[in-house]
């Protein structure tokens, strides 16, 4: 590692020494950026490392609300504002028990450069709230969207930050927020929030673009050693959106589906999991995965395991954050897989992705794979902007172009500095360079 690299790396690690997501982010990516470094001085000079590591804003809020059973409610809201060279801030809200303050940070850090590599002008941000919307009936998850916005609507803007769903956020939140929103500011600013209900100002394919995305990047991956979904068995962590929408893109184009997951465990369907079934599940009636048997008696449930335990071979995690370790890695590997595509934000912890390299198997990073949510969030404000609305069909063309020219951007990166095929590093130093010679033109700010 280069002697620059490593000094702010140890600036941040004091400074932050109690977010270790965060941490690990910052660390993967630097980790990339020696030949970088060595090639371009003037980074040292401008000290754009340290710059770039730092967030731009950070805001903490109390949230207020009342339930249905009158008792007042408090929860911590955030959003991190981390670097808008590009443009304005852009990431999602993200509402579970989970969210703290150094989640968030690693979230905004890892969507400087996933938004970078879109090519398009966003810069990268990320917010959200320790509440978690399950159980909760629509009046109580509205009072506290409301709540939420009241806080937060001091600090967006379609030309300042512009917030977009995540997990525990979707239309049904997003509505509610942009209702506050207008209340409070008297704007009709479609583009403030993105991942609307395509009723009121939406973008067709944007529920499945995270998705979609994910398998487009594999799709290219594949084509470098002439391959094909064709036949592929696959598991996919999550039932989500993006993994709801990676199954079905999956089946499209000819792979079989064998398994999925939720938080409590996952299903195991032989024949090939029911899309339309796991939809219904999921999206309308808010249940939980293991009620598929209900249907099918033939699959299989197992509560409290890890869904990789199942043989496959293409694994596409999108679930969570380091869902999958040195061990898990291993047991993938043993059991045939031959491919990795990242739906989910850092799913797959450095040792993972170390035996993954060492084994030769392709692995596409979330920063890079899982870009196809925050590009037609991105559509969505361009439409937006001009009080358009494309069809799906064009929406998903532009995705699969943006998905392609990420994969080939990626690709070209790692070759250039010979590391062929490794994305980690191509899509960390593709995107870094895009941000850094940003920052270097506008000067010491």
């Amino acid at each position: 590692m280069h002697p620059y690299i490593e000094k702010v790396f140890d600036i941040t690690c004091k400074r932050n020494h109690t977010e270790p997501l965060f941490l690990q982010a910052v660390q993967e990516v630097l980790e990339s950026l020696t030949p970088v470094v060595e090639e371009h001085p003037e980074l040292e000079e401008l000290n754009v490392l340290e710059r770039i590591c730092e967030p731009e804003r950070q805001v903490i809020f109390r949230i207020v609300w009342q339930d249905d059973q009158g008792h007042i409610q408090v929860n911590r809201g955030f959003r991190t504002a981390f670097n808008g060279a590009l443009g304005p801030y852009k990431g999602g809200l993200r509402f579970h028990p989970t969210v703290n303050n150094g989640m968030i940070k690693f979230l905004a850090f890892e969507q400087i450069f996933k938004n970078s590599l879109t090519g398009l002008q966003i810069g990268g941000g990320k917010g959200g709230a320790d509440f978690s919307p399950r159980g909760r009936s629509d009046s109580e998850v509205m009072r506290f969207c409301q709540a939420f916005m009241t806080e937060l609507c001091r600090y967006i803007g379609d030309r300042r930050d512009v917030p977009a769903g995540d997990i525990g956020v979707g239309a049904r939140e997003i509505g509610y927020l942009f209702g506050q929103y207008k209340r409070i500011t008297n704007r009709y600013e479609l583009g403030v929030l993105t991942g609307k209900s395509t009723e009121w100002g939406g973008s067709l394919a944007r529920k499945e673009a995270t998705g979609y995305g994910c398998v487009y990047f594999a799709q290219e991956m594949l084509k470098t050693s002439g391959e094909a979904f064709d036949g592929k068995t696959c598991v996919v962590s999550g039932s989500g959106n993006v993994a709801l929408y990676a199954m079905q893109k999956l089946e499209q184009l000819g792979a079989k589906v064998v398994a999925c997951s939720d938080s409590d465990g996952y299903i195991y369907h032989e024949k090939g999991i029911d899309f339309e079934l796991v939809r219904q599940i999921k999206e309308v009636d808010r249940q939980r995965i293991r009620t598929y048997l209900e249907t099918h008696k033939d699959a299989k449930y197992k509560a409290g395991c890890s869904v990789w335990e199942v043989p496959c071979q293409m694994a596409f995690p999108c679930a969570t954050q380091n869902e999958i370790t040195e061990d898990t890695a291993r047991v993938l590997i043993d059991n045939g897989c031959r491919l990795v595509c990242e739906g989910a934000n850092m799913p797959t912890t450095p040792e993972g992705v170390h035996i993954f390299q060492e084994a030769g198997v392709l692995y596409g990073p979330g920063k890079a794979a899982n870009a196809g949510g925050v590009a037609v969030s991105a559509l969505e404000m361009q439409q937006n902007a001009n009080w358009s609305a494309w069809t799906f069909d064009e929406v998903d063309q532009r995705l699969h172009k943006i998905m392609e020219k990420i994969h080939s951007t990626c690709l070209s990166h790692s070759q250039k500095y010979g590391r062929d095929q490794d994305y980690v590093m191509g899509a960390n130093i593709a995107g870094f360079l895009r941000v850094a010679q940003a920052m270097v033109a506008h000067g010491v700010v």
